[in-house]
């Protein structure tokens, strides 16, 4: 059924970096882990380190999947943007060029205890 305004709308988008006073909001997700529903979403300043960002933020999350401590973060396909991407563990989540409301896919061959079909 068609939608007549009475005036003009004016939509204001509320997840604007600017709202989230110096922080940036990340998603982050693990390919073919069903346990996981929908990807994390983390909100970390733009000055975290990747590894912070994975033993802070992400790693605790992960651990309810039994392959969570088998994971070796440096042996793993990384996609940002579903390109495939190489992190700078020691460095800035800026200098990894990752930006406000990037998602970060990850994936472990090998590593399916609760996972999809792949």
């Amino acid at each position: 059924m068609p939608v007549v305004a009475l005036k003009e709308y004016v939509g204001v988008a509320r997840d604007r970096v600017e709202n989230f006073n110096g922080k940036q909001l990340i998603y982050a997700s693990w390919d073919h882990h069903l346990l996981f529903a929908a990807p994390f979403l983390l909100c970390l300043p733009p000055q975290t380190s990747f590894a912070e960002l994975l033993e802070t933020a992400l790693k605790p999350l992960l651990l309810a999947d039994p392959d969570a401590a088998l994971i070796d973060w440096h042996n793993i396909t990384w996609l940002k943007g579903n390109q495939p991407w190489v992190p700078d563990f020691a460095a800035s989540l800026a200098a990894n060029g990752i930006r406000h409301k990037d998602q970060l896919r990850f994936q472990t061959p090998g590593l399916n205890t609760v996972c999809a079909v792949s």
